[in-house]
């Protein structure tokens, strides 16, 4: 084993856990044993797949409160984790029940010669590498490899460092299925393990930050192997003249705060039409200080820790550029410490503008920055004027006024009059723009088709003497 890496808590800021990564010579033999299993996992076929991965929702919930109590461990919040697991039993079942058709086969058809016929398969990469983050560590470590596993890939799994806790509890729940345990698995480490997967496998999914994502990218294609990411975000929401107050800031202060802000989906920028800015942003702060520090419990508040350290710094950071520029802070402004962990209060900054960190960088906590828009060209272009395109949200009177600037906005998820629907609706799919992300969508039947290669069989149903081009003299 390589040396032994310290697990800090977010709720004491003391280590109290350690994770073992494989040395690179392991790591490549437990791929090769996840690679030679795979052959098997893809004959066995879809349906029996789909038994097997219904055999392990069950275990997921023979496992669901050991899972639970690590994921709150690993986060320092609890509600969020019990949704977390809740949403992915059910995001399975839905995989489940609707791979069948999205993984059905076309039927032979005759090409444009009619002599010839065209029969087509998809056949799966052998082996998938996922390298997900600490700020959901089970559903950003599953998103990618429950329909991975359906389309008959076998998967290995690199979870962050920074939230561990759950790879044992969820390890035992694959363990207990047999006809899994061979072709999924997680393994601990730092970036050094997830750099050294990506020399195993033959395509690798990555969540994270745009600078790591750069890194993925440009190890996969020295191997040639395809790279799908998944990276940051500085999401803006576009509030008309028009939209409903009340309705407008509670569904912005959600999509803002909830996991203390702690999501690539957040929205980090909110551009309001100058008419209602004042009643929004008095409306927004009033919300925001009703929220509680979950502390000295998981149960004293909404607000839970920050989770990693180095983020606490950047939010410090970015406050810091923010107030030093001019903004103005009508609640929370700071990084406190309590117990050993680092907390932040729902922030609403005023007269902020883009020379600032907070409004241009990915901050990643629950801090709501908020600026007038004289035009609704002016606050498109605002919402444009970044380098990130993850997702959006509009809010105005009515659907055809809020579709109307959304269609204008460079994101590849909008929502209409609420905030980070694609976090809870997979059907979508739907691309990043920008440097938020490359490759094919996570979400529906494209994310299961990533998977596979196309095969096509050209078969010649004639009997023709000479070659077509041939004339004969």
């Amino acid at each position: 084993m390589a040396d032994s890496i310290d697990v800090r808590n977010p709720r004491t800021g003391k280590v109290d856990y350690w994770i073992e990564p494989l040395t690179p010579d392991q790591l490549a033999e437990h791929c090769d044993r996840a690679r030679a299993a795979q052959a098997d996992w893809q004959a066995g076929g879809l349906e029996r797949r789909i038994g097997v991965l219904q055999q392990w929702n069950q275990s997921l919930l023979d496992h669901k409160e050991d899972l639970v109590q690590a994921l709150t461990v690993d986060t320092g919040r609890r509600t969020e984790s019990v949704l977390e697991l809740d949403s992915m039993v059910s995001s399975l079942d839905r995989w489940c029940r609707i791979a069948p058709d999205l993984l059905a086969e076309p039927a032979p058809k005759t090409t444009a010669m009619p002599f010839v016929q065209l029969q087509q398969q998809s056949v799966p990469y052998g082996l998938v590498g996922v390298i997900s983050p600490w700020n959901f560590p089970l559903l950003l470590s599953l998103i990618d490899t429950i329909p991975a596993l359906l389309a008959g890939c076998a998967v290995v799994v690199k979870p962050s460092e920074i939230a561990p806790r759950f790879i044992k509890p969820l390890s035992a729940s694959i363990a207990a299925v047999p006809s899994l345990r061979h072709v999924f698995s997680y393994i601990e480490g730092a970036g050094d393990t997830g750099a050294a997967l990506i020399d195993c496998v033959d395509l690798v999914c990555f969540t994270g930050s745009v600078a790591t994502g750069r890194k993925v990218a440009e190890a996969a294609a020295k191997r040639f192997i395809p790279a799908f990411l998944e990276l940051g975000g500085k999401d803006p929401a576009i509030v008309l003249a028009s939209a409903h107050i009340d309705l407008a800031t509670s569904a912005i202060l959600w999509g803002s705060v909830v996991n203390t802000g702690q999501s690539c989906l957040s929205l980090e920028r909110i551009y309001v039409a100058e008419e209602i800015f004042e009643a929004f942003v008095a409306s927004l702060a009033q919300k925001a200080k009703r929220l509680q520090l979950a502390y000295p419990s998981v149960e004293s508040g909404e607000m839970a820790p920050i989770i990693a350290e180095k983020q606490a710094a950047i939010i410090a950071a970015h406050l810091e550029d923010a107030l030093a520029k001019g903004a103005a802070a009508q609640c929370g402004g700071a990084i406190e410490e309590l117990g050993g962990g680092l907390w932040c209060r729902p922030t609403v900054l005023t007269q902020v503008n883009h020379t600032m960190r907070v409004m241009t960088e990915e901050t990643f906590g629950p801090i709501m920055p908020v600026m007038p828009f004289s035009t609704v060209e002016e606050g498109v272009a605002l919402a444009n004027d970044t380098c990130f395109g993850l997702s959006a949200a509009v809010f105005a009177g009515s659907t055809a006024e809020a579709l109307d600037v959304a269609r204008r906005i460079e994101a590849g998820g909008v929502s209409i009059n609420d905030a980070a629907l694609t976090s809870l609706i997979y059907e979508g799919e739907k691309n990043a723009f920008k440097c938020s992300g490359l490759g094919g969508s996570r979400m529906g039947a494209a994310s299961l088709k990533r998977f596979m290669r196309k095969q096509a069989f050209l078969i010649k149903t004639e009997s023709i003497p000479d070659p077509w081009w041939f004339k004969s003299k």
